[in-house]
């Protein structure tokens, strides 16, 4: 093919076939197959009556079919298998990242939750809120779990703390979870907003209004942080005051926060305390008996009857203010351990200094511009009062709060206080109702005027 004929043919003959064709004829090829199964392929050919045939245009002939099988190609053999396999491990990587995206953001959602949706965030939108719970958005540890700072962009852009706590089912979580709805509805400017919560796994994530300033404790132990002036400690006193008055008579429930003290009052963006973690916190209608029977809270805080009844009620939240009161006069924890595995229990040490006449050593000489004595001795000696061992004696935040404003005379102390040497004995069950029968006419006047203004 391509090639002239030959002009001297190899092969030539005249045939004179007019005694076998007819009037007509059609003229075309034949071939037969021998024993090595040759094909014979007929690309073109030219024919003419009376004359030379005219030339093939090779130009326009078909192409020669294949004789034999294509032969596959190296590349497809290699890169098909690599394909396939590529495929298949791509498969595989998608259903384990789907797998284990739905176990990282996984959540317990029951149907009796869906009366609080409201208050119910995703995991999802919680972890990227806080970029993972990174330890750059870390602000703190406590005993009861991890906090951290977070900036939620939908339905509007807010800054949150999100508290991860450990739980049990045994806790009653159904129980729980409505009161954190609740709580969920407290508004009073001297409380940290709790904004809602997530269930997941082994953990409960409380969601509360990010405080700027962050925690009240860093301003009174943390010698690299600037401390507060007498001014702010009270402002910040009345505060927590009001927000605990608010808890126990304003709202619509009796609200137990159990866990009053200086590391869970945060300070907002213009140093306001406010009371926060309602973590531990408990509910119960007016004039009916608290049930909580868990004894839960921070050692220093907890009031003594806790460790006979379990039964948390607004006289121990009052014990635990007292405390606190202690903390932001004298700079100082409720319970300091010293050298020597000596023991210093600050209540025990300020009702010595008052009975010796030297309370004003109990304040905290970090205070700057100084500070007003009657002021001072004022809060020093309501946080006695609030401390009281027995739970009778103490004030209620409604009287607390007009002892603060001046609109009610502190009753006089009477120098035979009773002190955590008591609160020992009660502690370790020496203390019944005897003790008092034996004590002094002096000690039960002691009681009596601790009383006073009730």
């Amino acid at each position: 093919m391509g090639m002239a004929r030959p002009k001297k043919p190899l092969l030539q003959t005249s045939v004179n076939l007019s005694g076998v064709l007819q009037s007509t004829a059609y003229v075309g090829f034949s071939s037969a197959t021998g024993v090595m199964s040759t094909r014979h392929f007929v690309l073109g050919w030219s024919f003419a009556l009376y004359g030379p045939a005219l030339a093939l245009d090779i130009s326009e002939l078909p192409a020669l079919p294949r004789a034999w099988p294509k032969p596959r190609s190296k590349v497809l053999e290699i890169v098909l298998p690599i394909a396939s396999a590529t495929l298949l491990v791509a498969v595989g990587i998608d259903i384990y990242l789907f797998v284990r995206w739905r176990l990282k953001y996984s959540e317990l959602r029951e149907d009796w939750e869906d009366a609080f949706g409201p208050h119910r965030f995703s995991y999802k939108e919680l972890y990227h809120a806080t970029k993972g719970f990174s330890d750059k958005n870390l602000l703190g540890k406590g005993g009861f779990g991890s906090v951290y700072k977070g900036k939620l962009h939908k339905p509007r852009s807010i800054e949150i703390a999100v508290k991860r706590v450990s739980h049990e089912s045994r806790q009653g979580m159904k129980e729980f979870v409505a009161e954190v709805s609740s709580i969920g509805r407290l508004r009073h400017r001297n409380l940290v907003p709790l904004l809602g919560y997530c269930r997941r796994k082994g953990e409960l994530l409380l969601v509360y209004d990010h405080m700027p300033n962050g925690s009240l404790d860093k301003y009174l132990y943390d010698r690299s942080t600037r401390t507060l002036d007498w001014r702010q400690r009270l402002h910040i006193i009345r505060g927590v005051a009001a927000g605990l008055l608010y808890l126990h008579e304003d709202w619509e429930q009796v609200v137990i926060h159990r866990d009053v003290k200086a590391s869970n009052v945060l300070l907002d963006s213009e140093m306001n305390g406010r009371l926060g973690d309602f973590g531990l916190a408990r509910l119960y209608d007016h004039g009916a008996n608290a049930q909580t029977t868990h004894v839960v809270g921070t050692m220093g805080y907890l009031a003594p009857e806790l460790g006979h009844t379990g039964k948390a009620t607004t006289s121990t939240d009052v014990f635990a203010f007292g405390a606190f009161l202690l903390e932001m006069t004298c700079g100082r924890r409720p319970i300091e351990q010293h050298e020597r595995e000596s023991t210093i229990v600050l209540v025990d040490w300020v009702t010595e200094q008052w009975r010796k006449g030297t309370i004003i050593h109990a304040v905290d000489t970090r205070i700057p511009n100084g500070f007003s004595l009657d002021k001072v001795t004022l809060v020093l000696k309501l946080a006695l009062l609030c401390s009281h061992p027995l739970p009778t004696a103490r004030p209620t935040m409604r009287q607390v709060m007009k002892y603060l404003n001046g609109d009610m005379l502190l009753p006089e102390l009477s120098s035979v206080y009773l002190s955590f040497t008591m609160l020992e004995r009660m502690f370790t069950g020496e203390f019944n109702q005897n003790m008092l029968a034996d004590a002094s006419s002096t000690s039960i006047g002691a009681i009596s005027d601790l009383s006073g203004g009730r």
